[in-house]
């Protein structure tokens, strides 16, 4: 499933994505599944990943129902609120209530070696947080206080069980889905100390979408080619298989420090090819478009506009 947080007239909801239509999960659970779709397939996507398994298969089954009766209910569905067009609705943040969002600096060796820095030893962590989250086609603002506004393409690592202490070889089984996630950073306020984060977590600094795509939808994800463009320009292209350190490490690894929870973000590093490290710099400018692309999982389109 490509899950989804729709915005339309003012409230959002989770749905799921089928060509070019929004299924509003819980109103096609209900029709399906009458009081037990509605309890068990609620709301918000964080919620349907906190219910667990059966939750995402009743959503699952919703799904199948509102295709299949596409062709003869289409009517009646959009007008009782289960189906949408994607041109009516906004599309938000995949999770746009994450309680933690946690990244990794320096995962691929090209992007170390670009950036002067060893490769390291363990997975290198940083936080963002919810202040950054915007969705697909929301704009990248440029700060008043920066110049130096800089791209990262990234695959995220959506989280859907609770979990401490996991075991590499058992990490997958917490992993909800996948979703692409642009690092976006002022590398003149992210350089000016020994803490990364100040250029970091500018309001609207962690575009993230398009969707949620389900694990069983991604089977390796490292596999899959990942880029960023600007305009016609391609700045970044590599595949996951570079990581230095592979999803199972790093959920094994967070998970000794902090327990992981339905709905957490991890954003698991960037490939070579950022502004900052390019002769001359090559830093983000008001009226561009950015494109963050990858296999299996969708494209991420942000324009780029100076704070007003």
């Amino acid at each position: 499933m490509r899950l989804v947080t729709y915005g339309y007239r003012g409230w959002e909801r989770a749905g799921a994505v089928f060509d070019d239509w929004v299924v509003d999960l819980q109103r096609a659970a209900g029709e399906l599944f009458r009081a037990r779709g509605e309890a068990l397939v609620p709301p918000t996507v964080r919620g349907l990943l906190e219910l667990g398994p059966e939750s995402l298969r009743l959503a699952e089954a919703a799904l199948d129902y509102v295709r299949q009766n596409f062709t003869k209910e289409a009517d009646r569905f959009q007008a009782e609120g289960l189906l949408f067009s994607l041109r009516e609705v906004r599309l938000r943040p995949p999770v746009p209530n994450p309680a933690k969002i946690i990244c990794l600096g320096l995962n691929y060796r090209d992007h170390a070696a670009e950036s002067g820095a060893p490769v390291p030893e363990v997975p290198e962590l940083f936080a963002k947080y919810t202040n950054a989250l915007v969705g697909p086609g929301d704009p990248i603002r440029i700060p008043r206080v920066s110049t130096q506004v800089d791209y990262e393409a990234e695959l995220a690592v959506v989280i859907g069980r609770r979990g401490r202490y996991i075991p590499e070889a058992e990490a997958y089984e917490y992993v909800a889905g996948y979703t692409a996630f642009n690092d976006v950073s002022a590398r003149d306020f992210q350089f000016r100390g020994r803490q990364w984060m100040p250029g970091k977590i500018f309001d609207g600094f962690a575009p993230m979408g398009p969707w949620l795509v389900t694990r069983d939808e991604v089977p390796d994800p490292h596999a899959l080619e990942i880029s960023l463009e600007v305009g016609e320009e391609r700045l970044q292209h590599a595949n996951t298989a570079h990581m230095i350190f592979k999803i199972p490490q790093v959920i094994a690894y967070i998970s000794q420090i902090l327990t992981l929870e339905p709905g957490d973000i991890i954003a698991t590093g960037t490939p070579a090819g950022v502004g900052f490290a390019r002769k001359p710099p090559r830093f983000l400018r008001p009226g561009e478009l950015v494109r963050v692309i990858i296999d299996r999982v969708g494209t991420l389109e942000n324009p780029v506009v100076k704070e007003a």
